[in-house]
């Protein structure tokens, strides 16, 4: 199971942690400087929600900012009324 959205396309990309010390020049210093670059990850916010697809309700793992967009239809809540006792 891929952590990725089939509306928005959003998936797993890849970037770098920068890690620096010392003083900005700005604040009298004599500069930033890199001391250590390492990989990290950016993960969407997939989210497990339950949709109808084709007329069908089932779950689906969408983005956060695909249900936010209204790309999905939620099912409608469920009128359930128990049966009235005879007495």
């Amino acid at each position: 199971m891929s952590r990725e959205c089939p509306f928005t396309g959003k998936r797993t990309i890849f970037g770098n942690s920068i890690t620096r010390r010392g003083k900005a020049k700005r604040l009298g210093g004599v500069g930033k400087k890199v001391t250590g670059m390492s990989r990290r990850k950016f993960k969407p916010n997939i989210q497990k929600v339950r949709a109808v697809i084709d007329g069908r309700v089932c779950r689906i793992r969408v983005s956060a900012k695909a249900i936010r967009m209204g790309l999905i239809q939620k099912p409608l809540k469920r009128s359930y009324k128990p049966a009235e006792q005879a007495s």
